[in-house]
């Protein structure tokens, strides 16, 4: 979630702080600084620590812990909202309830919203042997602890996955005793996939609210994505709209799989960066 206000970026992340340090300076030649938070969803980071997220694991709740936590705060509602995969769809279903007026008192809608290497709507049969799917099974499959981050790693190598991905899946471990144990909550998570695969954003697309920006990003060599579901989206950015209607725009992420984080993050904040940046 971003803001436009002269308050310093502080992220934790380093791969995203490289990134968020890169974006601010492109404000700053603008005489504007950003306030960024990066959110851990529920069952995710240190998120997974915390009491008080009540099943259903799902995507509305997901979006409504995102309102409960700006309204929490005191924080100006975000320009900006960005979501990977999971969190992509999060963030549509938060600019569905703003829409709707979900979230009661709360005013506003984000200028933008990024959704990365997301499909907006219901995930497809023939898709189940996905790269997500292939790691959420592989991780359902391990001890709930194991002996060390260099184990994990050369495992999920010997499975086939890629480097990258594996040093990355790697780094979601905690200490737990003398062993190691995930920095999430898995089974939480998996509730979580299984309602991202159900849920249709397609309507939100087609009648994008006015003011608003949905940018799809899709990873040129992302699995997620079907001839008819690019070719929909084609023509929802191709389409003229007039002032009483938002829009949506199509991004493609060269050399990079469905991990963009991973895959080539250089090329990800070349998007996202001239396109937040002109909200100024």
């Amino acid at each position: 979630m971003l803001k436009a206000q002269n308050i310093p970026v502080k992220v934790q992340n380093a791969k995203i702080k490289e990134a968020v340090i890169k974006l601010q300076g492109a404000g700053t030649k603008l005489g504007l600084e950003w306030r960024m938070v990066l959110v851990d969803l529920r069952n995710h980071g240190k998120s997974a620590e915390l009491d008080g997220f009540w099943p259903p694991h799902n995507l509305e709740n997901a979006a409504k812990d995102l309102a409960n936590l700006v309204r929490s705060q005191g924080w100006d509602w975000p320009d900006v909202v960005v979501g990977h995969s999971l969190g992509g769809k999060v963030a549509l279903q938060f600019a569905q309830s703003c829409a709707n007026g979900d979230y009661g008192g709360i005013n506003g809608l984000p200028k933008q919203l990024w959704v990365l290497d997301s499909v907006p709507g219901q995930l497809r049969r023939e898709n189940s042997e996905g790269e997500v799917e292939k790691v959420l099974q592989t991780l359902q499959s391990l001890p709930s602890t194991v002996p060390s981050r260099k184990w994990l790693v050369d495992h999920m190598l010997q499975l086939g996955f890629s480097n990258s991905l594996s040093q990355w899946i790697g780094s979601n471990l905690k200490t737990s005793g003398k062993e190691l144990t995930w920095a999430f909550d898995l089974e939480g998570a998996v509730q979580m996939f299984q309602s991202y695969g159900e849920m249709d954003y397609w309507p939100l697309l087609e009648n994008t609210p006015k003011g608003m920006e949905i940018a799809i990003v899709r990873a040129e060599k992302s699995d997620r994505w079907h001839v008819d579901v690019i070719k929909q989206l084609h023509n929802l950015s191709s389409k003229r709209v007039d002032e009483t209607e938002g829009k949506v725009s199509v991004h493609v992420l060269p050399n990079s799989g469905h991990w963009v984080h991973v895959d080539n993050a250089k090329g990800l904040l070349e998007i996202l960066a001239p396109k937040i940046a002109s909200l100024v």
